[in-house]
């Protein structure tokens, strides 16, 4: 696990410094440098404090979806899983953030199959959280972003089938007919209990609006990053383009997506006036304190966790 880790940290750092200096190239590299030397980076710890208020009010919600399951761990070890899991962000949509179910089961024993679908809310609520945020940029800002609504509504569908029990049985009722799926019917009976008990009306509304208030401080972040270029900008355009960028590279199903995500927050700047060197500046400085941050915190504490683990299983066989 460590190894495929270490692996795709390098890959994703590769693909960062290619992609910066490709938009280098196409802006100005020059300008670029020029505009990071102009940046107050006294501005930086009050950045990855926002970014760490994100992590800690998602990690409220990661705690209330454990509490709905019914797990109960001490609540220093459930923040440590719950930070760790962040060493995966260069994934696909995130996904791989199931290494916090794969922890939970290798220190409590909890089936994967019980708490993965934490891991699917926390994704469906950050989501729906993040169009709800878009669609307030373009009503406000008279933007036309059809596809927005498709996915509004493909995730409405997800939603109002895992909590139609009728519906949902005939499916895995279906599925579990497959020659391949057939072994595993009692797993995916064990991943739809978690999944109805989460994706209730009444959780799912909690949890969205949580979810506005966590990403609403990385969207804070980004405006605080204009602000600090001279640009005269309010706080919904820079919620607007962030918002929007994250769910362009989430869709993308690139690895963090890495590319999609820092093109479309450039691409909207420039587009609403911010000067290029600004945008990607701009757009390279929000990563860093966001994305970046999120996986250095979260190897450091995996690390630790991996530590600790070595010695409890030591203590056990001796």
């Amino acid at each position: 696990m460590f190894e495929k880790l270490k692996k795709n940290l390098i890959i994703a750092f590769l693909l960062t410094a290619v992609i910066f200096f490709i938009f280098s190239a196409f802006t100005d590299f020059h300008s670029v440098i020029n505009s990071f030397k102009k940046f107050n980076w006294f501005l930086l710890p009050l950045l990855l404090l926002l970014s760490f208020g994100n992590y800690f009010v998602r990690y409220l919600k990661w705690n209330y979806y454990l509490g709905l399951l019914k797990i109960k761990i001490p609540v220093l070890q459930s923040f440590k899983i719950f930070i760790a899991g962040f060493a995966m962000s260069a994934s696909p949509a995130k996904m791989g953030e199931v290494l916090k179910s794969v922890l939970l089961k290798e220190m409590y024993n909890e089936p994967i199959s019980k708490t993965a679908p934490v891991i699917f809310a926390e994704r469906l609520t950050d989501f729906l959280s993040l169009i709800l945020l878009v669609i307030i940029g373009t009503l406000y800002f008279k933007y036309s972003i059809i596809w927005i609504y498709f996915i509004l509504i493909f995730f409405i569908i997800i939603i109002l089938i895992i909590s139609n029990r009728k519906v949902a049985g005939y499916l895995i009722k279906s599925l579990s007919g497959f020659s391949t799926l057939k072994p595993h019917a009692a797993r995916i009976e064990n991943l739809y209990k978690s999944a109805y008990i989460l994706l209730q009306i009444k959780p799912v509304m909690y949890m969205l609006f949580v979810s506005v208030a966590a990403w609403f401080f990385e969207c804070f972040s980004f405006y605080l990053i204009l602000i600090n270029f001279n640009q005269d900008v309010s706080i919904l355009w820079p919620t607007f383009v962030y918002a929007l960028s994250t769910i362009a590279g989430a869709v993308s199903m690139l690895p963090a997506g890495l590319g999609i995500t820092e093109g479309s927050l450039s691409l909207i700047l420039i587009n609403g006036g911010i000067p290029n060197q600004i945008a990607v500046a701009s757009t390279f400085i929000v990563r860093v304190v966001t994305l970046w941050f999120a996986i250095i915190l979260g190897v450091a504490v995996l690390f630790i966790l991996r530590k600790g683990l070595k010695k409890s299983l030591n203590q056990m066989t001796e």
